[in-house]
């Protein structure tokens, strides 16, 4: 069963809804749920918010954060996650914002870093990976990740 599918399949068993925040993504992630039949019976929005100017206006995520922490790290991505979770409405919010290259890398944030958010409103998990490969290859990457992390997230709701 693809990941895809699979997010179908869990989130529907819980009767909740989804919606993203993608950055380094610039919207795979969505693209993918909506290859799924049906989909829009838990999958409500995916907002792109590509620009530090766009994470401020369409999340809600705090300038200061952003100055503080930078766009790509685990402070601004939970904002990104509980930003489109309230905007949009649903039950769980996820969101990854990266570098995806081939460049924007420095020592401490190389190409390939990726942060990850799911968000329930009340529990969240985040994570930090570092992939390898081209632009699209990180993209296809992190979107993968996302998605295995939002069945992770959901399968242990109670």
């Amino acid at each position: 069963m693809s990941l895809q599918k699979e997010v179908g399949k869990t989130i529907k068993a819980k009767g909740k809804t989804l919606a993203l925040a993608e950055s380094v993504t610039g919207g795979l992630v969505g693209s993918m749920i909506t290859d799924v039949p049906d989909s829009s019976e838990y999958f409500l929005a995916s907002l792109v918010a590509y620009s530090n100017e766009a994470k401020m206006r369409l999340l809600a995520v705090n300038e200061t954060t952003l100055q503080a922490s930078g766009a790509v790290s685990e402070e601004v991505v939970k904002e990104m996650a509980e930003g489109v979770r309230g905007v949009v409405g649903s039950d769980i919010g996820a969101a990854c914002t990266g570098i995806a290259g081939p460049k924007g890398g420095s020592a401490a944030k190389p190409v390939g870093t990726v942060w990850f958010a799911v968000t329930d409103g009340f529990k969240h998990v985040t994570e930090k990976k570092v992939f390898e490969g081209d632009r699209l290859e990180i993209k296809r990457q992190a979107a993968e990740r996302l998605l295995s992390l939002i069945i992770k997230f959901i399968g242990k709701e109670s």
